[in-house]
Formats: C-alpha cells, sequence, structure tokens
C-alpha cells in the first residue's frame, strides 16, 4: 500500500469508525451524551463535539478554504446524537472527497492554516497524518466513556486490516460501500 493508498483507507477507516460508534450512541439513556464523566473534554458530548469542530477547521484548510477560522468560530456544538452523527458523516465525506482528489505529488503541497496571529505551513501528508491522529485519540476517549453508560463500547478498529473484511459486512453494506471503496480501489 502506498502512501495516497494508505491515505485514502484512513479516511475511509474514521467514516467507518465514526458510523459504528455514533450507531451505538443512539442507544443512550437519556442524559447520558451530556453527563459529566473522566476526560479531556468531560462527557461524551464535549469530547465529539470538540473532535468534529476540530475536523471542520483541518479539512477547510485541506480545501484551502479562507475561511476556516470563521468556520470553527461559528460551530455549534450538537445537542444529540442524531445530530452529531449527521454532521460528522457531512465532515468525514468532505475529508474523502479530499483525499480521493489527490495524485501522489499532492501530498506534498503546501496546506496554509491560519491560526489568527500567525499562519502555520505544513504539507498535506503530515497534516492528514496530524487529523487522523487526533480523530483517533478523541474518538478513543469517547469510547472508554461508553463504559460507564448503558452502551457497551463497540469495536472500532477492524478497518484498515483486509483479514477483518467478515466483521465489517454490516457496516460496509449501511454506507453503501465494498471492500474495493474501503481500499481506494488498490
Amino acid at each position: 500500500m502506498n502512501l495516497l493508498d494508505h491515505v485514502r483507507t484512513a479516511a475511509r477507516a474514521n467514516r467507518l469508525a465514526n458510523h459504528r460508534l455514533h450507531a451505538a450512541m443512539l442507544t443512550l439513556a437519556p442524559g447520558e451524551f451530556e453527563a459529566v464523566r473522566t476526560g479531556f473534554f468531560p462527557s461524551v458530548a464535549r469530547t465529539l463535539n470538540h473532535l468534529l469542530a476540530v475536523d471542520i477547521y483541518y479539512v477547510a484548510a485541506l480545501h484551502r478554504e479562507a475561511d476556516m477560522v470563521a468556520q470553527y468560530e461559528r460551530f455549534v456544538p450538537c445537542r444529540d446524537v442524531v445530530e452529531l452523527a449527521e454532521r460528522q458523516r457531512v465532515s468525514d465525506e468532505r475529508l474523502i472527497a479530499f483525499v480521493d482528489s489527490l495524485v501522489a505529488n499532492d501530498l506534498s503541497a503546501e496546506v496554509v492554516m491560519d491560526r489568527g496571529e500567525t499562519q502555520q505551513v505544513d504539507r498535506v501528508a503530515p497534516v492528514l497524518a496530524h487529523l487522523t491522529m487526533h480523530q483517533t485519540h478523541h474518538r478513543g476517549q469517547a469510547h472508554a466513556m461508553l463504559s460507564g453508560t448503558t452502551v457497551a463500547p463497540p469495536q472500532l478498529d477492524e478497518f484498515l486490516m483486509p483479514s477483518d473484511a467478515p466483521l465489517r459486512i454490516a457496516d460496509l453494506q449501511a454506507l453503501g460501500w465494498t471492500e474495493r471503496d474501503l481500499f481506494g480501489g488498490s
């Protein structure tokens, strides 16, 4: 698997993990989404809203949208899992569309991120690696928080190994994907 195939698969794995996590969370008892829990952002709601807000910022930066900071600043937290799942789906699909538009040389293109007082300049590949790490980090925190709810934390790491195909059949069907879609046609 080359780097371009990897970033495409990673973006899809992110979508699949979010799909599975949100589907499980739909059965949370009233108040569990917002309940105070141990974590950097002390609730499932706050953790996953932070994740979505940051995704929106980075995806806007990757798309070279001048209003990336404004998009982040006007973010309104989702009130429930249904709203969160839909808004995260839109962000995830924008990321997938971005990585699908890339050719290998694009991975070294500059990404300028408006940080208010400064402009941070990095390359596409490390920005995508950072975004993937951030997504996994905070989704993992929310996953751990589910242990203290009525919802069993779902398995979230069956999306990169081809040999795990039997474990993701229902998820791929729900998203209208095939194994080939997941692995970027490689």
